[in-house]
């Protein structure tokens, strides 16, 4: 007996109200079909972080000793979803939901995959452009699958290069927030010529704080600088849509922002976008979104040093 639809959107939405509720804040400014697809598609993405970090929707991590074996079931049950099968996992299952109601193009999804991989190997990047290519496959590439279940046709370069450039800020906040949280387990997501440049050994990273916060401020002003160019591509979505997306962008935004602001001083706390501040967010990017038409025609942005993967596959970053 296959499970119900209904049944595997309910627990999508119970996901992503327990892992991210400013995800959960925006999503609800869909409108319905839209709003469960993306809480389907989160919920895959959210297990196979879940099932990498030995974390409970993103709480608790735990060190796994069968990381090899976790990503082999990733891949094998991302393949079933892929092929149409039921996998008796709600969250893979969701996958096979959104994937066959979107069309989704494959390669997007082992994309993502190929993020887990680079966690599980203990990947590490050397250069700017390595945490680009890395921030690609862990975020960039799900702002494109997210592009496809708003309605941009695979083919719109223009409209997925701006849904990437959206993940890769969301994902450059994330490091730049989580850079204490990642060293007290083993991890530094930070480029080994940006420490280098600023005397911090890759193994003690929170040691100078001040010099961090040079590398964090680095960190955030990219971020800024992808939101900027993500959010000309709300001009060209519906209303909702790109109600959703400006709110998104805002409060995530508000995330690397704060880091910044912060300096030495951002990891005593975990940096947090308060529920009266998201509410401000969605004020705001509702007159954002009447207004999106003009964002396109204002924008004048250089082509920057990185973009996307024109064809998805299984590269990876490495």
């Amino acid at each position: 007996m296959t499970p119900a639809r209904d049944a595997i959107v309910a627990t999508a939405g119970e996901s992503i109200a327990r892992g991210s509720r400013s995800f959960a804040a925006a999503s609800r400014l869909f409108d319905r079909a839209t709003r469960e697809r993306a809480w389907l598609l989160y919920a895959w993405c959210r297990a196979c972080d879940d099932l990498v970090d030995g974390q409970d929707h993103g709480h608790g991590r735990m060190e796994v000793g069968d990381a090899a074996a976790r990503l082999d079931a990733i891949r094998l049950r991302t393949a079933a979803a892929l092929e149409g099968r039921w996998v008796g996992d709600p969250a893979f299952d969701a996958l096979r939901i959104v994937a066959e109601e979107t069309a989704m193009p494959h390669g997007y999804v082992w994309d993502v995959v190929e993020g887990f991989a680079l966690d599980t190997a203990g990947w590490q990047p050397a250069t700017e452009g390595d945490l680009l290519r890395y921030c690609y496959h862990v975020a960039g590439a799900v702002g494109c699958m997210m592009a496809v279940v708003l309605g941009v046709p695979p083919a719109e370069d223009e409209l997925l290069d701006r849904a990437c450039d959206l993940g890769l800020a969301f994902q450059l906040a994330n490091i730049a927030r989580d850079v204490g949280e990642d060293a007290a387990a083993g991890r530094c997501y930070l480029p080994t010529d940006w420490l280098r440049e600023a005397g911090i050994a890759r193994n003690d990273v929170m040691a100078d704080r001040a010099a961090l916060a040079g590398i964090a401020r680095r960190l955030t002003r990219h971020a800024g600088e992808y939101e900027a160019r993500a959010r000309i591509g709300a001009a060209a979505l519906p209303f909702r849509s790109a109600w959703a997306v400006l709110a998104a962008a805002g409060i995530y935004g508000d995330i690397a922002r704060r880091v910044e602001r912060h300096g030495a001083a951002a990891w005593d706390r975990r940096v947090t976008v308060s529920a009266a501040e998201k509410a401000l967010w969605i004020a705001r990017a509702a007159v954002q979104a009447f207004n999106r038409k003009r964002l396109h025609a204002d924008a004048k942005f250089a082509t920057p040093d990185w973009s996307r993967p024109r064809q998805p596959g299984r590269e990876s970053a490495s």
